[in-house]
């Protein structure tokens, strides 16, 4: 039988898929961070009008986090085909659908215009839009991971997580650019050319992504008929600690991301009577410094270990969630833009790392299939739930602390799985493993069976 030769990738190659992966990703978040925002400022007026302010806002957070409970079935079915089809078609799909689902958005009718059916039809876009970024990630992290030389994965799969913070940084530019409009042709109008302009980025997007080669590592695997039948079955089988500690992993990163980004927009408006413009130059400052950061931090992880960075930055999530609602609560621009960069550089230390960190713990039969579980799961209930939870809780407390409390109790979840997790860093992701051979074939006998 004659040996199927793997594909040779050159350095060059190697940073052209990097660099497409991060268009790619910067443009997806940029339609998903742009709901967000959205949602802090004008959809509870505009969806939700017969609430009071807070209610309204709360409203229009759970509509939010509809878009996380759509994630992990995007990441499920995306990964299902990523890890048979292959990773750059999932990655085309999931662009065309987050991209029509934003520039809709825009379009929408108010409910002062069409009733109850504007939240609803915003909630169906929303979930549109969770269903894509759920497929989207762990096709975006393998192709750039699985193109890395070894020693290297750290530093390019830190390329594709660089597009969440190019994407806040967009989004909450936009709709920083149209909030200094009057109120109420912000209102009328203004908000919307920031998803309608969404059509011109995924044009981009996808011929950026078209150009693109597959991943060597999948390619090896189709090229030897050894795709997984099942992929999510054999996931669960055969990596079922892989998945739990990785969602585990994520809970601080995600959860307390969005309470530093999201959630202080209304704390800063409604709690303090601050301009939103202030909370939304802050994000954006610290957006444009996690540009450095997470390359930085995937690089430092490529030398030290995924475990000890990723643990640098959850144990600096606990250590400051007191500290960043006192400064915040100074009420002093320069104190609040400090108080969310200095959150998001703790973030950016896990984020920087997950990437590789995750690819490295499954197989490449099911990366992809797994990676998506672990990171979307959890999701769900960390950053899906995080605003909402917060608000409810600044309205119970009327103060910051049970939301700092809340930020520690992430963290520690985080800390406890970093500490269970196995070292990844010097495994080699493109050899077999005897032990997920065996389960997948044994699977999918007794399925023929």
């Amino acid at each position: 039988m004659s040996e199927v030769q793997e594909p040779q990738i050159r350095r060059t190659d190697i940073r052209k898929v990097a660099l497409a992966s991060f268009i790619g990703t910067a443009i997806e978040w940029y339609d998903y961070f742009l709901y967000g925002t959205a949602a802090a400022l004008v959809f509870g007026v505009l969806f939700f009008p017969d609430f009071s302010p807070l209610a309204g806002t709360l409203a229009a957070f759970t509509t939010f986090a509809v878009g996380f409970f759509a994630r992990p079935v995007g990441g499920i079915i995306f990964g299902h085909f990523g890890d048979k089809i292959g990773r750059k078609a999932m990655l085309v799909t999931t662009l065309l659908i987050m991209g029509i689902a934003t520039f809709l958005i825009g379009l929408l009718p108010t409910f002062e215009t069409i009733g109850v059916w504007a939240p609803i039809l915003l909630v169906t876009l929303r979930v549109l839009q969770g269903f894509g970024v759920g497929g989207e990630w762990g096709g975006a992290i393998l192709m750039a991971v699985e193109h890395s030389p070894r020693g290297r994965r750290g530093f390019y799969g830190s390329w594709p997580q660089m597009g969440v913070p190019a994407g806040l940084l967009l989004g909450t530019g936009a709709m920083y650019l149209f909030a200094t409009l009057p109120e109420e042709a912000f209102l009328s109008w203004g908000w919307r050319v920031p998803f309608l302009f969404s059509i011109v980025l995924v044009g981009v997007g996808l011929y950026i992504r078209l150009a693109i080669e597959e991943s060597p590592a999948f390619q090896r695997v189709r090229n030897t008929n050894t795709t997984a039948r099942m992929p999510i079955v054999d996931v669960l089988r055969t990596y079922p600690r892989s998945v739990l500690i990785a969602m585990g992993l994520r809970v601080a990163e995600n959860g307390a991301f969005y309470v530093f980004t999201v959630f202080v927009l209304t704390y800063v408006t409604t709690q303090l009577g601050l301009p939103n413009s202030l909370a939304l130059l802050g994000v954006m400052i610290a957006a444009a410094v996690e540009l450095f950061t997470i390359p930085f931090f995937g690089s430092l992880s490529d030398r030290l270990g995924r475990r000890p960075v990723y643990m640098m930055g959850a144990v600096a999530t606990l250590l400051f969630a007191f500290p960043f609602f006192w400064f915040i609560n100074t009420q002093v621009g320069v104190f609040i833009w400090l108080a969310i960069v200095l959150a998001l550089v703790g973030h950016a230390a896990m984020y920087g790392t997950q990437g590789a960190f995750f690819s490295e713990l499954f197989g490449t039969r099911v990366r992809y299939s797994g990676a998506s579980l672990g990171y979307q799961l959890a999701s769900v209930f960390a950053g899906g739930l995080s605003p909402i939870i917060a608000v409810a809780l600044l309205a119970w407390a009327g103060s910051y602390w049970p939301v700092a409390l809340y930020l520690c109790f992430m963290a520690l979840i985080t800390i406890a799985s970093v500490y269970l997790a196995s070292e990844t860093f010097r495994d080699e992701i493109s050899d077999d493993d005897p032990e997920e051979e065996q389960l997948i074939a044994e699977s999918s006998a007794s399925r023929v069976r």
